[in-house]
């Protein structure tokens, strides 16, 4: 062998084991990488997440409820849609939730949750959500992550910029996406620039009574009113209202909604709005709506019928609302932690356009206008503008604040978030997102103390992050690192429903205040069974009320006979159980409606109407013991003209 070959030789084997090397060092890179990635997200056994993620559930009118790290799915609460794994909707203590002036209602379009605050600052008392198909508020109760109150918004449709809260919950805001015929009327669609109008709704929360009252309704041109949120600290008497279809079309909207460089971005200053109405400036309105609350103490839904509204006019009441001129037809609209800067989303925008709060107010004094509409003053674009982040992205939505200086941008063309610097108005990162991003959430981002660690992606789009499951697949969230200069993609994790906005919360927040059980001596529910002796059957005329209870491990009265065809057997199922996580079920057979699912010292009402003689089986749904199959019984239906006794035991027939 020469020496040149050897040389060669040697020299090939030095590069071939060189991208060894290289190879090998890149992939156990890699791995340390991947590896403190999965520990960031790792929760052992028997531990807790650091946050509760509360996700809209979209077309499911539900909310999910996961932790994160982990994305673990702990919980789908019962918001706007029948619920057959607990019973809500079906029951009947939950029907009258779902009522409205429409009659019964079993879904509907759930979008932006957002928490009761306190000083600017979640305090985990309430989440709030929206009813976007058939305005609506819902309030539920994160003592027991029950719905506990829903509100009907009549003057509306497409609530869509709801249910954002003032700083210390005072008022909870709506508004019209759709812009209807204000009272609605039996007009031309064409007649659109005429005859429709949008309202924005102001829903006071008492604080004493902690129920909500649709306060005042201010009747404002007929825009697009899309996404909201209120002022803090400097602009805290002040909520923000984005809009587009300026233009006022009322077909093909993709192309003639989008053809003015601007939109608006109402700001109304709602302290005033408020001193108007005390000052009869408001006008009563008749206008029919439903507000159902949740009885605590009789585990009950109450329905009350509302007949009337106080309404305001700009018209009559200067300086309540201004126009802020926005390119161009914005989504978002979001208030930074110090209350002065409002950064919009302007969907079809090049940049991301951030008003001043302060030069607002300077711009009002001075009246730098740009004409009015319908007596709300416009303000001049270069009067209140603080800055625009350049080439950000296409497609700018949502923008969420980590408390460090810096604001988080969803774009959903270019399919990413944009990290930007406050005041510079410079893009300092940015981060994939797989696939096309709506919203996003920091926890306590939109308030005035957010606990700056994670970004969460809610995507639109999944196609190829899991595995297949036919032509649906479930909606994709990713949870972001967000405490270092960089953006680190943590996890993927499937969400149910199709999530739009998200609110985060520490978990400790919540933990501390969890309900357990319901006490069983404060259970007043009408018909109650607080003891196994107090068990019985009770017929009144064709309508049978079984007064039942429920423990490890039967049913009593577990035998009942006597019933007839074409009865309205109601069983009232109560849970005597008194510890943690021991629920019962309840269902039978031929039953046409759903199971109900009875927390311990909970009572719950469903109704049986059986149609045929015969032998029916009920039995408990929820594994409850050793002995769960056993929890069972038998009702003996006769036909309607026969003469067999009401009768009914555990145990020991009685004679």
């Amino acid at each position: 062998m020469s020496n040149s070959f050897s040389k060669r030789l040697m020299l090939i084997s030095i590069i071939i084991l060189s991208f060894i090397g290289i190879y090998l060092g890149c992939k156990s890179s890699k791995d340390v990488v991947s590896g403190d990635v999965a520990q960031a997200v790792y929760v052992a056994p028997g531990s807790y997440d650091e946050f509760y993620l509360f996700t809209s559930g979209g077309f499911n009118g539900q909310v999910g409820v996961y932790g994160l790290p982990s994305g673990r799915h702990f919980k789908t609460i019962s918001v706007f849609s029948q619920n057959p794994e607990t019973g809500y909707g079906y029951s009947e203590e939950t029907k009258s939730m779902l009522m409205t002036s429409y009659g019964f209602i079993p879904w509907d379009d759930a979008h932006h949750p957002e928490f009761s605050m306190t000083d600017g600052v979640p305090d985990g008392r309430f989440l709030f959500i929206n009813a976007n198909n058939t305005p609506r508020v819902a309030k539920i109760d994160l003592k027991t992550f029950e719905t506990t109150e829903i509100i009907e918004i009549p003057n509306s449709a497409g609530n869509h910029a709801s249910p954002f809260v003032t700083e210390n919950t005072e008022y909870i805001v709506a508004s019209t996406r759709f812009s209807i015929p204000v009272p609605n009327a039996d007009v031309s669609i064409s007649s659109y620039k005429e005859n429709f109008k949008g309202t924005i709704s102001f829903i006071a929360l008492d604080p004493k009574t902690e129920k909500m009252n649709l306060a005042f309704q201010i009747v404002v041109p007929g825009y697009n009113y899309d996404l909201a949120h209120a002022g803090k600290g400097p602009s805290k008497d002040w909520a923000f209202f984005t809009s587009y279809n300026t233009e006022q079309a009322n077909t093909l909207l993709e192309i003639e909604a989008s053809k003015n460089d601007k939109d608006f971005i109402a700001a109304v200053n709602w302290r005033l709005a408020e001193k108007y109405v005390k000052e009869g400036k408001a006008k009563k309105m008749s206008a029919e709506y439903y507000h159902n609350y949740y009885d605590e103490k009789k585990h009950s839904t109450i329905s009350e019928v509302k007949k009337e509204v106080f309404v305001l006019d700009p018209k009559d009441c200067p300086g309540m609302i201004y126009y802020l001129p926005t390119p161009k037809s914005p989504h978002g609209v979001d208030v930074d932690p110090s209350g002065e800067y409002i950064v919009a989303g302007g969907k079809l925008a090049t940049v991301i356009p951030v008003h001043s709060f302060s030069r607002m107010l300077k711009a009002i004094e001075e009246k730098q206008f740009d004409g009015e509409v319908n007596g709300i003053p416009i303000l001049k674009y270069e009067a209140v503008i603080a800055g625009e982040v350049k080439n950000p992205g296409l497609g700018p939505l949502h923008t969420e604040f980590d408390g460090k200086g810096y604001a988080y941008t969803s774009h959903f063309v270019s399919s990413e978030i944009v990290k930007w610097k406050l005041g510079t108005w410079e893009v300092v990162d940015r981060i994939p997102a797989y696939y096309s991003i709506g919203h996003l959430c920091i926890p306590g981002g939109d308030s005035k103390k957010p606990w700056g660690k994670y970004v969460v992606a809610l995507n639109k789009i999944t196609k190829d992050r899991y595995l297949p499951t036919g032509p649906e697949l479930t909606q994709s969230a990713q949870l972001i690192d967000i405490t270092g200069e960089k953006m680190k993609l943590l996890l993927d994790f499937p969400t149910v429903g199709e999530p739009h906005y998200a609110q985060a919360i520490p978990a400790e927040i919540l933990m501390k205040n969890s309900a357990k059980i319901y006490r069983i001596e404060d259970n007043q529910h009408p018909y109650v069974t607080k003891s196994e002796k107090d068990a019985r059957v009770v017929r009144e005329g064709n309508n049978v009320h079984v007064y039942m209870s429920a423990i490890r491990s039967h049913f009593a009265p577990d035998n009942i006979e006597g019933i007839k065809v074409g009865d309205n057997v109601y069983f009232h199922v109560t849970n005597l159980e008194q510890d943690w996580d021991l629920p019962h079920g309840f269902t039978i057979k031929g039953l046409n409606n759903a199971e109900v699912l009875i927390m311990p010292g909970q009572t719950k009402t469903i109704l049986w109407q059986p149609k045929k003689p015969g032998i029916y089986p009920f039995y408990c749904t929820d594994f409850c013991s050793a002995l769960h199959q056993e929890m069972q019984g038998y009702v003996r239906v006769s036909p309607a003209n026969s003469n067999v006794a009401l009768s009914y035991y555990t145990g020991t027939p009685k004679k």
